[in-house]
């Protein structure tokens, strides 16, 4: 089994860039507030539902305090000018035993290249070393990119909870092998 803490995996995007999915630490928030000001109020509110230009002291340190059992992040790092930078970041969070939700947000420029697609498998292996059956996301109708991304990955719609927005759920169960995530 993966210790979720440590996890550190090097990818290439589609377009033959190198990625590093990691493992959210702790010295990571000035890089998180770095990326989340490179990404535009559009994909915030896509992200949170709401505009969000700034965040509290509570909720940074609930987007950084990270135990990798009920909450997971990960990370994409790209070599930036010879310096790593964080250029998206997904999670999920154990909703109740054996389910979690996950959300991931990948910066403007990063967009459409294949690392929100990257942090997800990378999610749903991790998820399933863990032992959850069930991942679900909430996405924002107009969304259509994250949605599309979901649906690729199996997710599939759901009765919605909440009128605005599209409920996703992945039976983990339903994967060829334990620690295969859909490409």
């Amino acid at each position: 089994m993966t210790d979720a803490a440590s996890y550190s995996r090097r990818e290439q995007l589609r377009d033959g860039t190198p990625v590093e999915i990691r493992a959210l630490r702790p010295d990571d928030e000035v890089g998180m507030l770095a990326a989340l000001d490179r990404t535009s109020a559009q994909s915030r509110q896509r992200r949170f539902f709401i505009p969000k230009r700034h965040f509290s002291d509570k909720e940074r340190d609930f987007f950084m305090e990270i135990d990798f059992v009920q909450h997971v992040a990960l990370v994409a790092c790209v070599d930036d000018a010879g310096s790593s930078s964080i250029v998206g970041g997904g999670r999920y969070i154990v909703a109740e035993p054996g389910r979690a939700e996950m959300a991931f947000m990948v910066i403007d420029a990063w967009q459409g290249r294949g690392i929100g697609s990257t942090l997800a498998r990378h999610l749903i292996v991790l998820a399933r070393e863990a032992g959850l059956t069930e991942l679900v996301a909430e996405v924002l109708p107009e969304n259509r990119a994250m949605r599309d991304v979901f649906n690729r990955l199996g997710f599939v719609t759901a009765p919605k909870r909440d009128p605005d927005t599209v409920h996703l759920v992945l039976n983990l169960n339903n994967l060829p092998h334990p620690g295969a995530a859909p490409r």
